[in-house]
């Protein structure tokens, strides 16, 4: 099922999101309608909060759009390293329709995390995916990719983000 994305502005997106304690069917169901929402919007990532689920749950994918064939489900998960190299990239946001802004990350992470059965498990990962994982692991705790942004850049972005959304938090 499509869920409704909450858009910038709406108080869950600025909130830190509760841990998954119960893995059961509603999870796992949340988490194949949530990956639908992704696949639909499109996307090539997903927390929770972004459809009004205050729990630390994402779902991200970055193949192509004409062969999705590696999903990843990250629950209660948690950055345990970073890299000291980092990038600046242009991120958007399906919660932040139509602003585009460049953003400084780490090129890579490990991010200790749970599975759908509640298992432990780490991954290593580097490029889009560790900027995705980064950007969803940020929606977890209450984070959105414009306030990342620096300088001169992040007073242009309160213009656009007022007109745009009628808000700036």
């Amino acid at each position: 099922m499509i869920l409704p994305v909450k858009i910038y502005g709406s108080e869950v997106l600025r909130r830190k999101a509760l841990p998954v304690e119960d893995f059961d069917g509603n999870l796992k169901k949340l988490v194949e309608d949530m990956a639908e929402t992704m696949y639909k919007a499109p996307g090539i990532g997903l927390a929770a909060p972004q459809v009004g689920v205050s729990k630390r749950v994402f779902v991200a994918d970055i193949s192509t759009p004409d062969k999705k064939d590696k999903l990843y489900v990250l629950v209660n998960p948690e950055i345990v390293e970073f890299s000291e190299e980092k990038d600046k990239f242009e991120e958007g946001c399906l919660s932040i329709p139509g602003i585009y802004e460049d953003v400084v990350r780490p090129v890579a992470i490990k991010v200790k995390a749970q599975n759908l059965e509640g298992e432990d498990f780490t991954l290593s990962v580097e490029g889009l995916l560790a900027r995705c994982f980064q950007h969803e692991i940020d929606h977890l705790n209450g984070i959105l990719f414009v306030d990342r942004v620096s300088g001169f850049r992040k007073k242009l972005l309160k213009g656009k983000l007022k007109r745009n959304f009628g808000i700036v938090y």
